[in-house]
């Protein structure tokens, strides 16, 4: 899974991404600081399975303190894009080939407008034209492709395949193809699209290929309120209000010992008495903030793994009655798959030898036997029984 941190230039990408990775990025008040594209780990967090079970867990792919599960998530941030991007500008196009494989975008606006679209400073400009410029050059460089590609396609009865052939460098699924040809009301045999037709083809598979959630960031300005209101009027729960300068001091002081930070948080404890003035000024300013408003980073992080993309976490056991792997490790492993997957899908998604040897399954919990056929649920602890070994 690959989550992009996308945005005009100037708008806080990289300071978003350095909260949410730890990852030193270069950060600076000036356009097109990122250049080459940033790659990190964030984590997704959730109650541990161990809690239910009564037993401690021995994490191997993954983190857990404290009975919260911290799930690995590969995040990249991307040059700042501007108006034409599609067309090369500024950074477009190395933004939009880092942009190719992400499961997911964080458009970050600058919510308190003290940036214009171009990463200048300035006042009053409008953080929902960040937004419109973002979904515009994406789906422009989606259609780019089409028309390049249209010659071809109409040559083509079978114009699915011929547009997956066409779409398959931006991780695009035949399924995902069928899904915004629906959604757009057109045909996908002997196809003779318009421009509009595919403008309004290219929006569809941009909400199911790549979807948005948007970081309106700066929230701890005074003039950031009204503007994230009428983000949210206009874009919903997709909308976070975010300060990740707040969210990186935090993480930082967390790590230097000072405060006890979890992140997700709504409050954190000073550990350390011989700090200056100037740094008790800032923690008791960033604690006020976090209680009123919150920087919301990782609530964003979970509701784009959990509800945007829809995943969920079992666990693979080896020993269904200790809950452990062939080392004795206690519920090793917490993996990330789709809601409605199978058994067999969680087998796949093991090892391919696994799943292709699939006798059956064992609900660790309930322990019963189950077919390869059923479909996980959110928590479940399954042990996978295959003619194969594994590995």
């Amino acid at each position: 899974m690959l989550i992009g941190i996308v945005g005009a230039p100037n708008k806080g990408k990289s300071t978003l991404f350095s909260a949410m990775t730890m990852v030193e990025a270069e950060i600076a008040d000036y356009p097109f600081t990122t250049i080459k594209p940033n790659f990190g780990i964030t984590y997704a967090t959730k109650d541990c399975v161990e809690k239910e079970l009564g037993v401690r867990c021995n994490p191997r792919n993954s983190i857990c303190m404290n009975g919260t599960r911290m799930l690995p998530v590969n995040v990249v941030d991307v040059a700042g894009l501007v108006e034409g991007a599609h067309l090369g500008k500024g950074m477009g196009n190395q933004f939009l080939n880092d942009l190719a494989s992400a499961d997911a975008l964080i458009i970050v606006a600058d919510a308190s407008g003290t940036t214009d679209q171009n990463g200048n400073k300035t006042t009053g400009s409008d953080p929902l034209k960040d937004v419109s410029i973002v979904i515009d050059e994406i789906r422009e460089w989606f259609a780019s492709i089409i028309k390049r590609n249209m010659p071809g396609i109409m040559r083509k009865a079978d114009g699915l395949s011929a547009l997956a052939n066409a779409l398959d460098r931006i991780g695009t699924t035949k399924e995902q193809i069928e899904k915004a040809a629906s959604m757009s009301y057109l045909p996908l045999t002997d196809i003779t699209w318009s421009d509009d037709d595919i403008k309004a083809f290219a929006s569809s598979l941009l909400e199911i290929n790549k979807p948005i959630v948007i970081a309106a960031n700066k929230s701890d300005s005074k003039e950031a309120d009204e503007n994230t209101k009428r983000l949210k009027e206009r874009y919903g729960e997709r909308v976070f209000a975010c300060s990740a300068a707040i969210e990186l001091a935090l993480r930082k002081a967390s790590k230097q010992g000072i405060i006890d930070y979890k992140p997700g948080a709504s409050s954190f404890s000073i550990l350390k008495n011989d700090i200056s003035e100037e740094q008790k000024d800032a923690l008791a300013y960033m604690k006020e903030f976090l209680e009123s408003k919150g920087t919301n980073v990782q609530e964003m992080i979970n509701y784009i793994v959990f509800k945007l993309l829809d995943n969920i976490v079992v666990y693979p056991v080896e020993d269904e009655n200790r809950y452990t792997d062939h080392f004795g490790n206690v519920l090793p492993d917490a993996i990330l798959i789709k809601r409605g997957s199978t058994a067999q899908d969680l087998a796949f998604k093991i090892h391919t030898e696994l799943g292709e040897g699939m006798l059956y399954a064992i609900d660790a919990k309930a322990k019963t036997r189950i077919a390869k056929g059923y479909i996980l649920k959110d928590n479940d602890v399954i042990k996978i029984v295959s003619a194969a070994r594994r590995k």
